[in-house]
């Protein structure tokens, strides 16, 4: 159970992170989190969104640089340590963080945190065996 990141390369001038936003818009494509990374000569612009193929195709046609990446989606209870539960699963099986963003479901009721992890179907053992609730694409897009 993986989702598909969009990843987005911009440089740091004014306006493009708008034009990625306009480009998403027209073509009906909704955000569902996102995380922007910047160094000095560019960023990188990370999204989860409803439709990861109309906006790849999207923000291609518009002249941006993009990619996929496969990341994994867990659905944990909004409350002090939730987070720290998820982790050390995937600690105690030796597994390295690359990245990580989070968000709260519309409800409030859980948090969703993105995991970027080299070895995917690892991680996503070790966190089915530690009882994580592992959100499918679809389920990730909906909410």
């Amino acid at each position: 159970m993986t989702a598909v990141q969009i990843s987005v390369f911009l440089e740091n001038k004014s306006g493009r992170l708008a034009e990625v936003m306009r480009a998403l818009a027209v073509a009906g494509v909704n955000i569902r989190a996102l995380s922007l990374a910047e160094t000095i000569d560019y960023g990188v612009l990370r999204l989860i969104v409803d439709k990861p193929g109309a906006a790849k195709q999207a923000l291609s046609d518009s002249g941006f640089t993009v990619s996929e990446t496969e990341v994994i989606a867990v659905a944990m209870p909004d409350r002090p340590g939730g987070l720290a539960s998820i982790v050390d699963l995937l600690t105690k099986s030796g597994l390295n963080i690359e990245y990580l963003y989070a968000f709260v479901g519309q409800r409030g009721e859980n948090a969703i945190v993105v995991f970027r992890i080299e070895d995917v179907q690892a991680a996503v053992a070790a966190l089915k065996k530690g009882g994580a609730h592992i959100l499918s694409a679809e389920e990730l897009g909906a909410i």
